[in-house]
């Protein structure tokens, strides 16, 4: 995962990890629940990495779902990491599928590859630091 988060920060972002927070380790689910609303709610931007793992997470869909009612329409994406290049079975977890993806590609009329986050329903798409920006 470190990989992402640096990823992240080279475009601007101030990433924090529920995962690594030591904080966390002692409370009890009643007090994990206010933190992380607390910081979920505090933030501009929320992202979920996406392994394929997460189905099997007990947390995520409560947090991503948290997320989804306190920002903006645009202020959720995925940051999809498949053990498989091209797997996306992760977007069968249902809420997984509806959220703009970090994906790596190009733009329309530029050859050169960046990451950009991208709503694969219009199939639109902004650079990454632009979203995490905005």
């Amino acid at each position: 995962m470190p990989g992402v988060v640096l990823i992240l920060e080279n475009h601007g972002a101030t990433v924090y990890l529920d995962k690594f927070d030591p904080t966390l380790s002692e409370k009890s689910p009643k007090e994990i629940a206010t933190a992380l609303r607390a910081r979920i709610s505090s933030s501009k931007k929320f992202m979920v990495f996406a392994s394929d793992h997460i189905k099997e997470s007990k947390w995520v869909p409560w947090e991503l779902g948290l997320a989804d009612g306190c920002k903006r329409s645009g202020n959720v994406a995925i940051f999809p990491a498949p053990e498989k290049a091209f797997e996306y079975r992760w977007t069968e977890q249902e809420y997984l599928g509806i959220y703009d993806r970090v994906v790596w590609g190009t733009f329309k009329g530029n050859d050169k590859p960046e990451w950009m986050v991208w709503n694969h329903v219009s199939n639109e798409a902004m650079p990454l630091r632009e979203w995490i920006e905005g």
